[in-house]
């Protein structure tokens, strides 16, 4: 027994150490040791508390007002049948002409009202040939729509409605969308009537999809179908982000849709209501891509550069000097990688306005100078 008790009290006394260590393993963890270390290595972040949206009816209530349906319809001439040119069936008709037939074909879109006295944008592909328009009005009210003007390098276009009691949008400030924010499609797809989807903005700034011809995109995963085209795509509080204007496949929603950014079409409208058209800068070159492997000759490092293939004659650009084989790396100080940037940067100026472009020339390095002019009309 003795042996036992010999070798039982330094195996109780352990026990009782660690069970003591277990209880004050917390303060040793937390308080003793963090007191321990230096003030510059501790940082303390209070949990955020998350902001819960249950619904997103009142950021729809505010904008749904200002979006409408459009409904076009476009005469259509069918050609005669060839054999009613034939003299002989055409004894029939007592040698008369046989007028060529016509049929109606309607389409629809959306629209949003941007102004108390009726001007509504929507996109230029939606009335593009319309012989008549009517838009219906969230509250119901129909009215027939005239075109104030198009452009349709942004697929955009210009209405006016004489109604009154108007509601128009209203459009996020300069704060830019990101990726990631959370975002609402108000349209008319299918031509089911108004109709709000949800998501979040996938991209910004996308180009060179082919779609127009001055691209700068914003990318949605709402679900926008045919018939979407010229709505808006909103906020979380119900403000105009973007116009609504194309999706990836047209045969099925596949959660790519695109949208033009809504401080590019307030633009775009104030440019058609001021002068009927949009005016912007223009050189008057053709260019594309320089080759990587040309660039990489050259030292030039991602994004690369633009070589001009043609020069108009009696252009902004012909006057300046520039020639075809040049290369060029920066516009107005800003380095460019493809053509459609380059586009960009001079559509942005306005008629009169100076360019200088840094260039490459044979193994000489160039600044040119030259007016920007007007772009002519695209219709």
């Amino acid at each position: 027994m003795k042996i036992i008790s010999d070798f039982a009290w330094p195996v109780v006394t352990g026990l009782l150490a660690a069970a003591v260590a277990v209880l004050l393993l917390p303060y040793l963890s937390s308080t003793n040791v963090i007191n321990q270390l230096p003030p510059d290595e501790i940082t303390i972040v209070n949990a955020p508390i998350p902001e819960l949206v249950s619904s997103y009816a009142p950021a729809v209530r505010h904008a749904a007002p200002s979006v409408v349906n459009i409904y076009t319809r476009k005469k259509l001439v069918q050609q005669r049948h060839p054999i009613l040119n034939d003299p002989f069936f055409r004894r029939f008709f007592n040698n008369r002409n046989v007028p060529q037939q016509q049929r109606m074909e309607s389409s629809l879109g959306s629209g949003v009202i941007v102004s108390h006295d009726g001007f509504i944008l929507t996109n230029h592909h939606v009335i593009d040939g319309a012989d008549e328009i009517i838009t219906l009005l969230y509250d119901g009210r129909e009215a027939k729509a005239t075109i104030v003007g198009t452009d349709p390098e942004t697929d955009l276009a210009v209405l006016k409605i004489d109604l009154g009691k108007l509601t128009p949008t209203t459009v996020r400030d300069t704060t830019p969308v990101q990726v990631g924010d959370i975002v609402l499609a108000i349209g008319n797809p299918f031509g089911v009537g108004q109709s709000v989807s949800q998501g979040i903005i996938s991209a910004t700034g996308r180009k060179d999809l082919g779609l127009t011809i001055f691209e700068n995109f914003i990318q949605t995963d709402a679900a926008i179908n045919p018939g979407n085209s010229g709505g808006a795509l909103v906020d979380v509080y119900g403000n105009l982000v973007g116009i609504n204007s194309a999706i990836l496949n047209e045969t099925a929603s596949v959660g790519i849709g695109f949208a033009i950014p809504a401080d590019t079409a307030i633009h775009v409208l104030e440019d058609i209501i001021k002068n009927g058209r949009v005016i912007r800068g223009w050189l008057g070159v053709e260019a594309q891509q320089l080759a990587p492997e040309v660039a990489t000759q050259l030292e030039l490092e991602p994004p690369t550069a633009l070589i001009i293939t043609t020069v108009h004659p009696a252009s902004p650009a012909f006057s300046g000097g520039l020639k075809p084989g040049d290369v060029v790396t920066h516009i107005n100080s800003e380095r460019i990688g493809t053509g459609s940037s380059g586009m960009n940067l001079i559509a942005q100026l306005n008629p009169g306005d100076p360019i200088q472009l840094d260039i490459i020339r044979h193994d000489s390095r160039l600044t040119i100078s030259a007016i920007a002019g007007t772009r002519p009309q695209v219709n």
